[in-house]
């Protein structure tokens, strides 16, 4: 029955935290047991049971439980397999859903070696507009995760494709998601290639486009601050804040900064 299936999903993480926890007693539990039905039940027939598996291995890879070879050997493969240009497209999308947000939990090497060149295809699937739009949505986090390096050389191709797609909807991802891939690159690149680009979004034909990258023009231009003087900065969950000076802090020990408050509330969410 899927709904066992789906319930038993549901148990695997709390069940590898205990074996983590108690790893001296059941040193091999997880990777022998645990860790090839998850695998498993990312490709099973019922999407509730695939949505579980799925959900289950981003927790463990958040907690940090799943071995680096085991993520090559084991996820990796398996996700390249579910994303390929003839699988099935239901299991595409959620192949790609997924590689998007477990990039962020893996090391850079293994991103960028594993999961980058697969990304950058399924930004040019011509099948599936649903799969570039996931790709568009989540630009951001991928060029965060591999490096200016690799998103100015591999990644900004993609970018300007997505940003000329047909279907609008792209576009407006892409105007969300602009803010997160400037920060990655290099001044030169955000000069020479950035403000053209988003110009032209801001110039688009669809008005929805273009309210999206009116409001992403404030956090664009701040990707062109030095951050050690105008103390701007991204945090971990990708929005754009302001660190107060240290004579600030000395000189409204007593009160609430107003800037800090200002520009923090000002700015938007990738």
């Amino acid at each position: 029955e899927p709904t066992v299936r789906t319930e038993l999903m549901e148990q695997i993480p709390p069940i590898a935290i205990f074996l983590h926890e108690s790893q001296p007693k059941f040193p091999t539990a997880f990777v022998e047991y645990l860790m090839p039905i998850v695998v498993r039940y990312l490709t099973d027939v019922n999407n509730q049971v695939r949505k579980a598996g799925q959900e289950a291995l981003l927790i463990l890879l958040e907690q940090d439980l799943v071995a680096q070879s085991d993520i090559e050997n084991k996820v990796c493969p398996i996700l390249l397999d579910l994303s390929a240009p003839d699988s099935d497209d239901e299991y595409k999308v959620e192949a790609v859903n997924i590689i998007c947000k477990m990039a962020s939990m893996l090391s850079r090497t293994t991103v960028e070696h594993m999961l980058l060149p697969r990304f950058c295809e399924l930004c040019s699937d011509g099948k599936l507009f649903q799969v570039r739009k996931i790709c568009a949505a989540n630009f951001g986090d991928i060029c965060n995760a591999v490096g200016q390096e690799a998103t100015e050389r591999l990644l900004i191709p993609k970018f300007f494709e997505l940003c000329s797609d047909s279907v609008w909807g792209m576009r407006k991802a892409c105007a969300e998601c602009f803010m997160a891939v400037s920060y990655t690159t290099s001044p030169e690149v955000r000069r020479s290639k950035l403000s053209p680009l988003f110009i032209s979004l801001i110039s688009d034909t669809c008005r929805w486009v273009r309210q999206a990258a009116f409001q992403s023009l404030g956090p664009f231009i701040s990707t062109f601050a030095n951050p050690s003087s105008a103390g701007l900065y991204i945090r971990e969950d990708g929005t754009l804040s302001i660190r107060p000076t240290t004579q600030d802090v000395n000189s409204n020990s007593c009160q609430p900064n107003n800037n800090t408050t200002l520009m923090s509330s000002s700015t938007n969410t990738v």
